[in-house]
C-alpha cells in the first residue's frame, strides 16, 4: 500500500485515540455525504467514498487498528492483501549492512543474525559485547566495516488469471518460465478480489542466493477481460437489453450477476442509458471478505429491425397518441 495515502484518522476527521463509537459515527456521516447514490456522475465523491470506507475498514477492526497505530502503512502486505506485523529489519544496525534481506532474532543468541552478515557468532566480537571495539579487532568496530550481506534473490514472473478466478478466488496449478528459462509448476491460491497490478508473494520460492537462502517469488497478476463485463476497483459494470414496450410500460428484466441471475424491476418510462445499481453484487474486498462492491447495469432499449404489417399498422395507430 503506498505510503503517500492520507492518514486514516485524518480521513475520518478523528483524533488517534478515538473510541469505536466515534469511528462508526464519523464513518456513517461521511459515507452518507459521499455515497455514489447521492453524487451521480461525480468521480471525486466516489473516490472520497472509497477512501472513507477503506479507513473505516481498518480502524473498526481491532487487530488491523493496532497494527496501523504501531506501524502505519508498513503493516499492509500488498503480496497477501492483508494487515500483518512487518518483519524486523536490521538495516540500520551499525550502518554496515547493505544487503536487501530482512533478518530475525530467533532467541538464545544472535548467531543467526551475525552469520547473515558474514560473521561467526559472538566470538567474532572478541568474546562478546564486552570485547575490543577497534576496527578489524573483532568487536563492534568490525561490524561497521562496510561489509554487505549476501543478497537474497527475489524473483518475479507475470501471470494471467481469468476474470472469474480473480473475482471468486481459486486454487490453480500455474506453469511458467523462471529467469533462467526453466519450466516451473506451482500450486497457487488466487485470493478472491485480486486485480491487475497486485502481486502474490510465495515465500521461499525464489532463486537461491550465494548464502544458500532462497528468496521470494512474486507473481505479478494480470486479470483477463470478460466480454460484457468491466471492473473498476470492486465495482462491476454490465448492460441489459429490454424491449421498448417494457421500457414504456414497466416490468421486469433478468440480469446476470457474478453470483447468478436476478430479476430487476423496470420503471415505466425508463430511458435508454439509464443505470440500475445492485448493491453488494460487485467484487469482494481483499481486505474484508464481508465487503463487496456494487454492480451497475446500463439499460439498452431494443428496437425491432423489422415489423410485420400488422405490428406496423398498430404502431402507426399508436403514434399520434404518443
Amino acid at each position: 500500500m503506498p505510503t503517500n495515502k492520507r492518514d486514516y484518522y485524518a480521513v475520518l476527521g478523528l483524533r488517534k485515540g478515538a473510541d469505536p463509537a466515534e469511528i462508526k459515527k464519523a464513518y456513517r456521516k461521511l459515507a452518507r455525504k459521499y455515497h455514489p447514490d447521492s453524487n451521480k456522475n461525480n468521480p471525486q465523491a466516489e473516490e472520497r467514498f472509497k477512501e472513507v470506507t477503506e479507513a473505516y475498514d481498518v480502524l473498526s477492526d481491532e487487530k488491523k487498528r493496532k497494527l496501523y497505530d504501531k506501524y502505519g502503512f508498513k503493516a499492509y502486505n500488498e503480496g497477501t492483501g492483508s494487515w500483518e506485523e512487518p518483519m524486523p529489519d536490521f538495516g540500520s544496525f551499525g550502518g554496515g549492512r547493505t544487503g536487501s534481506g530482512s533478518y530475525h532474532f530467533t532467541g538464545g543468541s544472535m548467531d543467526d543474525i551475525l552469520r547473515d552478515f558474514g560473521f561467526g557468532g559472538f566470538g567474532s566480537f572478541g568474546g562478546g559485547f564486552g570485547g575490543q571495539t577497534g576496527r578489524g579487532s573483532g568487536g563492534f568496530g568490525s561490524f561497521n566495516s562496510g561489509r554487505s550481506a549476501p543478497p537474497r534473490r527475489d524473483t518475479s514472473v507475470k501471470i494471467t488469471v481469468s476474470f472469474d478466478d480473480a473475482v471468486h478466488g481459486a486454487d490453480r496449478t500455474l506453469r511458467f518460465k523462471d529467469s533462467s528459462g526453466r519450466e516451473q509448476s506451482l500450486n497457487v491460491h488466487i485470493p478472491a478480489g485480486i486485480e491487475t497490478g497486485k502481486k502474490i508473494r510465495l515465500q521461499g520460492k525464489g532463486e537461491t542466493g550465494p548464502d544458500g537462502r532462497p528468496g521470494d517469488l512474486y507473481l505479478e497478476v494480470t486479470v483477463a477481460a470478460k466480454e460484457g463485463w468491466e471492473r473498476k476497483g470492486n465495482d462491476v459494470y454490465t448492460t441489459v437489453q429490454i424491449p421498448f414496450t417494457t421500457a414504456a410500460l414497466g416490468g421486469e428484466a433478468v440480469v446476470s450477476t457474478l453470483y447468478g441471475d436476478v430479476r430487476c424491476r423496470i420503471r415505466p418510462g425508463t430511458q435508454s442509458g439509464s443505470r440500475i445499481r445492485l448493491q453488494g453484487k460487485g467484487v469482494v474486498s481483499m481486505k474484508n471478505a464481508s465487503v463487496k462492491g456494487d454492480q451497475y447495469i446500463t439499460v439498452q432499449i431494443q428496437v425491432p429491425r423489422t415489423l410485420t404489417p400488422e405490428a406496423k399498422k398498430k404502431l402507426e395507430e399508436l403514434a399520434p397518441l404518443l
